[in-house]
């Protein structure tokens, strides 16, 4: 029989240290003059003397909001939990220019590409229409066809893109630090920084993250095992899904380019989805971190219909990791269950998709972090069960099975 995770009953000192903590840190966001409405981090914490599991810390999705994960966060809280919601580096602050971490080409690289593409009339034509197409009818992203055809003019013009392509596609290559810039490892620095926001608390801690949030929640898991209890993740973002769209990210970060994301009236510059990747594939899918995991037990659920995250990159760093036999657990929605990349939510639909299989994934997610243990059949059903807390049912708008 599995045993279930032991309570501890936090003081009120506890609980006051922590949330001056989290006060201050709120207080600065609040004071800078880019904040982000709506994005700050936020609490669920239960009365002193209340006994809980443990505090689950996550972490959304990229350019996304903490509240992405409110119903989650809201069933946790409601079963034995405390929360903490955090943000992703730079993302309680519009500006992702500024505040967001990037991967650029080094100006000595950069300006001789921009002059070239400005003198191309193909390029800079393409440019131009991306950079002044209005919200209201720019798509997210170029679609397959455009990043392979705008690939294929850059090598035209500039043949050595291709070692420059090379440098940051390689993880550990010696030339990366020769031609750019890069503070991709701010999502782990901030993430430790939101850690010991929760240092009074008892206690163990469990990270929760979706897409580069998990891809966040891994990265503190292995830089702090010690701490973290275990680990949630659903489509952690450890490389860009497909090879066109990982070389159009890596490839076109110099050009200024920008996209949209989950809030529509953000933009990014496409070097920002470049530092994820970069955080993801060089960080996270590194040998230490994976040897770190190894003693985490690590809850991956993942998706076929992936537009964001590589599922056999995935599958690979499970079985790294050191798969069932470790204790760790994995389950991949098939394709024909139509479960998007934005699997948390049952309202957040993607490519006209959402996921129906919330309220078991939601107490599988229960399970697995009050005992380490999951169950797959349940995962993909669509009858709660009654041995687990209940998840609240709601009136969705649409069903994509229907």
């Amino acid at each position: 029989m599995v045993a279930t995770e032991r309570r501890t009953t936090p003081s009120a000192d506890q609980l006051r240290y922590v949330n001056q903590a989290i006060v201050a840190r709120i207080t600065t966001i609040d004071r800078h003059f880019q904040r982000r409405v709506g994005a700050y981090p936020y609490t669920l914490f239960h009365e002193p003397g209340q006994p809980i599991y443990g505090t689950v810390l996550m972490f959304h999705g990229f350019s996304a909001r903490p509240h992405q994960m409110w119903r989650l966060a809201d069933y946790l809280f409601q079963n034995g939990f405390n929360v903490y919601q955090a943000n992703l580096a730079g993302q309680a602050l519009i500006g992702p220019s500024e505040n967001w971490p990037q991967v650029t080409l080094k100006d000595a690289y950069a300006q001789p590409l921009r002059q070239k593409v400005a003198a191309d009339p193909v390029l800079s034509k393409f440019v131009s229409n991306l950079k002044h197409s209005s919200s209201a009818t720019q798509v997210k992203k170029p679609g397959a066809l455009q990043m392979m055809s705008l690939m294929a003019r850059l090598v035209r013009i500039e043949p050595r893109i291709l070692d420059i392509k090379r440098a940051i596609e390689t993880p550990g290559d010696p030339d990366f630090d020769r031609y750019y810039n890069s503070d991709h490892e701010r999502y782990l620095t901030d993430a430790l920084g939101y850690l010991g926001d929760l240092e009074a608390m008892p206690g163990p801690i469990f990270t929760v993250g979706l897409s580069v949030g998990g891809a966040v929640a891994l990265s503190l898991a292995a830089a702090q095992p010690q701490r973290i209890r275990r680990v949630v993740t659903y489509a952690p973002l450890l490389e860009t899904h497909g090879s066109d769209r990982r070389q159009y990210v890596e490839l076109t970060g110099p050009l200024s380019l920008r996209e949209m994301g989950w809030d529509p009236e953000l933009q990014f510059p496409v070097s920002c989805l470049t530092a994820t990747d970069r955080f993801g594939s060089s960080h996270v899918n590194s040998a230490e971190s994976i040897q770190a995991l190894r003693s985490v037990p690590t809850m991956m659920v993942l998706t076929e219909n992936e537009d964001a995250a590589d599922v056999p990159t995935n599958e690979q760093f499970f079985r790294a990791i050191g798969g069932t036999g470790q204790g760790h657990h994995f389950h991949k929605y098939p394709a024909e269950n139509l479960v998007p990349h934005p699997m948390v939510d049952p309202t957040e639909i993607s490519q006209g998709m959402s996921n129906i299989f919330w309220q078991t994934m939601y107490q599988e997610t229960y399970h697995f972090l009050t005992t380490g243990s999951a169950n797959s059949k349940q995962l993909s059903s669509l009858s709660p069960t009654d041995d687990l807390p209940e998840v609240p049912e709601i009136k969705l708008q649409s069903n994509p099975l229907s």
